[in-house]
């Protein structure tokens, strides 16, 4: 098995030099070069510029047993905590649709939650300020059939780590909670109000909750070791589904980025809401509600995220200034190539930077 994993790792494609490289050619390269040097296992690499793909290809495989190539439009990942900005465009639908308010109290919908010392509300969790833990030890990797309010029994009676509002601790279970609001709210499942409200109105056809990973064009998942990739462990995502669970491509994630960009399918005030960072003790936590709202190494504004899971690695950036939607989707752990990743997001903002 190691030696026909490393075969499939000596095709033709060799080390590509930057030299006289720029914009979509230099990215292109960057991307290559991670696969021939065997920093991940794939790439689904999706870019717009205004509304147009600029780059859309695979790099690697799949599945490296198989030799699986990835086409971005159907080749599915796990797309970790960019799913929190799914979530963020649900919240505000909700909102405007009357069924929550952005700073109503968590406990008016789940009253029979252990109460804490101190109250805390949606916007609190949807911006990480409700003082909610986060993980802890194994709890990363869960593989346990919860549902979103039984797996509250994991964090629920942990008293809060600060009063709400006064500190900023990013954190998964802050999404458990909204999603389980949310959910008590509508009166429906959560996956199927983001399904009715958000993924079919913006076209999100090869979206999916985790317990429908039944589809042939999943991606295997993989942990790196110093040699080479194994398989991951098998994890159930399904009741973080709001803050980590979601599987996409990276041409959906792109759609999704440019409805972001064009203020769709919500009001523009909506928008200013969970697109504005939340302050603590007058400082910037740069995270909206749902998205991260923050600057790159270049000083351009971007809103997004990247996510990390069991055997998941994205990176989503929509820059307003440039127009720019930036979807990349990685099936392995943490891989420790965001250095890399933001060379490519560099190059292509050096070119088409207004």
């Amino acid at each position: 098995m190691i030696s026909y994993i490393k075969k499939l790792f000596s095709f033709k494609s060799q080390i590509k030099s930057y030299e006289d490289l720029n914009g979509v050619e230099l990215a292109d390269a960057i991307f290559n070069n991670l696969i021939v040097e065997k920093r991940v296992p794939s790439l689904s690499v999706t870019i717009l510029h205004k509304g147009q793909a600029v780059l859309q290809k695979g790099y690697g495989y799949a599945d490296l047993e198989k030799g699986l190539k990835i086409k971005p439009k159907d080749t599915v990942y796990r797309i970790a905590s960019v799913s929190k900005c799914i979530t963020g465009l649900a919240f505000g639908k909700m909102v405007e649709d009357g069924i929550v308010g952005f700073d109503d109290s968590f406990y008016k919908y789940v009253p029979d939650y252990p109460k804490k010392k101190y109250d805390f509300t949606l916007r609190q969790l949807a911006g990480h300020s409700a003082g909610i833990r986060g993980y802890r030890g194994k709890e990363f990797a869960l593989n346990q059939p919860f549902t979103i309010k039984d797996s509250t029994t994991v964090f629920k009676n942990d008293p809060l780590v600060f009063e709400p509002n006064k500190g900023y601790l990013y954190n998964s279970f802050d999404f458990v909670l909204l999603s389980l609001a949310m959910q008590v709210a509508c009166g429906v499942p959560f996956e199927d109000y983001v399904q009715n409200q958000v993924l079919e109105p913006l076209g999100l056809q090869n979206t999916y909750v985790p317990d429908s990973e039944t589809f042939e064009n999943s991606v295997q998942f993989y942990t790196k070791t110093a040699t080479l990739f194994k398989t991951a462990i098998d994890v159930n995502n399904y009741y973080k589904l709001a803050g980590g669970g979601y599987l996409s491509t990276s041409t959906d994630i792109a759609k999704f980025g440019q409805a972001v960009l064009g203020q769709k399918l919500l009001q523009p005030e909506t928008y200013d809401e969970l697109l504005t960072a939340q302050t603590i003790k007058e400082r910037s936590t740069y995270y909206g509600l749902g998205f991260q709202v923050s600057q790159d190494n270049m000083g351009n504004h971007f809103v997004g995220h990247v996510g990390n899971s069991v055997g998941a690695y994205t990176n989503f950036f929509v820059y307003p200034d440039s127009q720019l939607v930036i979807s990349i989707l990685i099936n392995c752990t943490d891989p420790k190539v965001q250095t890399e990743l933001d060379m490519a997001i560099t190059a292509l903002n050096n070119l088409y930077d207004s």
